[in-house]
């Protein structure tokens, strides 16, 4: 099937005391475009290395080839021209005038159709003269071939305006745009049809203002069709939503989408549409298993760039547990080399069968990369369906709830009482909230997870050739469920039925979809700790930016207790009563007349009953912050009504 994109290229003589302009580029509408299967390059056999021409050639044109060699050419509308022989309707030509007396090459570049499919052959032309062209020939060809490049874009032109026309090439009557080959196309991959847009208008809370939201925006996503009258997505394209809209390929309808889940750790969102226009004459996409290495993809979705849908190819690069950035989790990814852009986002990837083999989802932009683009292959999404499934809602993916130590050292595998067959890594922590914490000690070996031997490096067997790390066996597990552990404590090994649940971080990665919380004393404003409000007061490098001791808690620090949070005195509103404490920002809370605050409520309550003469509030770095209990209280509701600030409390530390 040949593509029916045209390209005309096009540069003018140089001209004195203006610099040379650069090939103009013009390209007509196109409904398929392949890329040729190969290129093959021949040296140009000229009189002199600065004398060449070079043609691509369609080698399916046996016609135009035996043209280029007789030297007489015919345009696509039938008129004879002095240049090279071009059939435009069969080939694209590229020629470079030689060089002479120290000037750039001047380049004449013919019009035509490459072959989508095939083999494109770069080879010196057969018209190349033995003697330099004077001067004034040489503008006169240019002025000739640039007379028959307007021509054929013309005729291009009018082949868009009259798709009913009909003709043969090199007839002169205009032919029809290849609207039969783009049907036959969509015939003979069905699954396009099944991958939608999706629109969401986004109202992100204000983390710094916490009674507030920030201006509302939109963003455009991908997504797919599944059974049970269902459409799969990425979480961070519906993230905060509050109007979620889907369009089926060649459609000019959006319907109403509601969303039923959303994995934070998995980036997945499941939606549904309540309309059956929706689900007419559509066919839901089907899961693959997961791709081996080298396997071809085709990644489907509407990025960037235009309104249509996009399809690029590539294939499977390296299979193993990656950083999920928006969920902040390790998952098993699949890395591919198609391009990935901005607003592929939850489209599929499908294999050469047509089966969906995972979700576009995250890519790597680095002046030191190119084409590393990431997949949530079909093992994670069917956890995230069936969860959805098992439990009418999603409960995410759970952790053992232990750091651990590699063993590579035959030293410390000696020290810790292993023999030379074990293997094993080290607990060095473990979470005090998870499960675990009541069987796993420190320094316990860690052996083998539900039957399946722990290397010394922590990875297990995969697939044939391949290991990954064993917390793919536990994200294989769901919330609630337990699992076999072996250890190795003092020489003598050890087995364990561990519960499994989900990680209760001291700085969460999400609110999700919730307002953030906070409290307001005497204009001192308190807050939880959490990613989001990160990323509100330092921007997307808050991983560098944020104080030290707030980095350190959320990279480092173990909750102690399932309710504990990281509260701060996150600004001052300026007043008479908090006059010393206007530079006091982002600083942790530490205690509340002398007892621990373990969460932003328990603080609140504490300082709504308090009966004592002052409020003292303990900082980190020894700093205190005193406050006269009457005094304090009476001067918040002015100041609330000086900043338009509805209620000192947030509507979930009232109940």
């Amino acid at each position: 099937m040949e593509s029916v994109d045209k390209v005309a290229f096009q540069s003018l003589p140089r001209k004195r005391g203006r610099p040379p302009k650069e090939p103009k580029i013009v390209v007509g509408q196109s409904n398929l475009v392949q890329k040729p299967s190969s290129l093959e390059f021949r040296p140009s056999s000229g009189p002199s290395v600065s004398s060449f021409d070079v043609q691509i050639l369609n080698i399916n044109s046996k016609a135009s080839e035996a043209a280029m060699e007789n030297g007489n050419a015919k345009s696509s509308n039938g008129e004879g021209s002095p240049m090279n022989e071009v059939e435009t309707n069969n080939r694209m030509t590229t020629e470079v005038i030689p060089k002479r007396r120290g000037r750039p090459p001047k380049h004449a570049l013919g019009y035509g159709k490459a072959s989508a499919i095939g083999h494109v052959q770069v080879a010196p032309s057969a018209g190349i003269a033995k003697k330099e062209p004077k001067k004034k020939d040489v503008r006169e060809e240019l002025s000739t071939e640039r007379t028959v490049a307007r021509r054929a874009i013309r005729n291009c032109k009018s082949h868009q305006k009259q798709p009913s026309l009909t003709g043969t090439p090199g007839s002169g009557t205009p032919l029809p745009l290849q609207t039969d080959a783009t049907e036959e196309v969509a015939r003979d991959i069905p699954f396009i049809d099944a991958v939608v847009k999706v629109f969401c208008v986004h109202t992100e809370p204000n983390f710094s203002l916490p009674w507030q939201r920030k201006r509302q925006f939109s963003s455009n996503s991908s997504g797919f069709l599944i059974s049970g009258r269902r459409v799969l997505t990425n979480a961070h394209s519906v993230e905060h939503h509050t109007q979620v809209k889907v369009k089926k390929r060649g459609s000019d309808t959006k319907f109403l989408a509601t969303v039923l889940a959303m994995g934070t750790e998995c980036d997945i969102a499941l939606l549904t549409v309540s309309n059956d226009e929706f689900w007419e004459g559509v066919t839901p996409v089907e899961f693959g298993p997961l791709p081996s290495l080298q396997d071809a993809v085709t990644v489907v979705g509407y990025p960037i760039g235009g309104d249509t849908i996009s399809v690029t190819s590539g294939v499977v690069s390296r299979i193993e547990v990656t950083s999920y950035v928006h969920g902040a989790t390790e998952l098993l990814g699949v890395q591919i080399d198609a391009a990935i852009n901005v607003g592929n986002s939850g489209g599929p990837a499908f294999n050469g069968k047509g089966k969906c083999v995972g979700i576009a989802f995250q890519s790597i932009k680095h002046e030191d990369v190119e084409n590393i683009g990431y997949v949530i292959p079909t093992p994670v999404i069917a956890h995230f369906i069936n969860d959805y499934e098992r439990t009418g809602d999603y409960t995410g993916f759970p952790i053992l709830g232990i750091e651990w130590q590699k063993m590579e050292n035959p030293d410390l595998r000696k020290a810790l009482g292993m023999a030379a067959d074990q293997k094993g890594v080290r607990v060095r922590r473990v979470e005090p909230t998870a499960p675990a914490a009541q069987h796993i000690k420190l320094s316990d070996i860690l052996l083998s997870f539900d039957g399946i031997d722990i290397a010394n490096d922590g990875t297990v067997p995969f697939r044939h050739g391949e290991r990954i790390g064993f917390s793919y066996l536990v994200s294989q597990k769901y919330t609630g469920e337990n699992a076999r552990i072996r250890i190795l404590r003092g020489a003598k090994i050890w087995e364990f039925d561990v519960d499994l649940a989900t990680h209760k971080r001291l700085v969460p990665a999400h609110i999700k979809g919730k307002p953030p919380s906070y409290y307001i004393i005497a204009g001192i404003v308190f807050s939880a700790v959490s990613v989001p409000y990160l990323r509100s007061e330092y921007g997307k490098d808050y991983d560098y930016d944020a104080p030290v001791k707030l980095l350190d808690k959320l990279l480092h620090a173990m909750a102690q207790t399932e309710d504990e949070q990281l509260v701060v005195i996150s600004q001052v509103l300026v007043a008479d009563i908090n006059i010393g404490y206007e530079d006091i920002v982002n600083t942790q809370v530490m205690a509340f007349n002398g007892v621990h605050v373990k969460n932003l409520k328990h603080l609140a309550h504490m300082v709504e009953t308090c009966k004592e003469v002052f409020l003292r509030f303990d900082l980190e770095y020894e700093q205190i912050v005193v406050l006269e209990t009457e005094k304090a209280k009476a001067a918040t509701l002015d100041i609330l009504t000086t900043h338009c600030i509805p209620s000192a409390v947030s509507d979930d530390l009232k109940s």
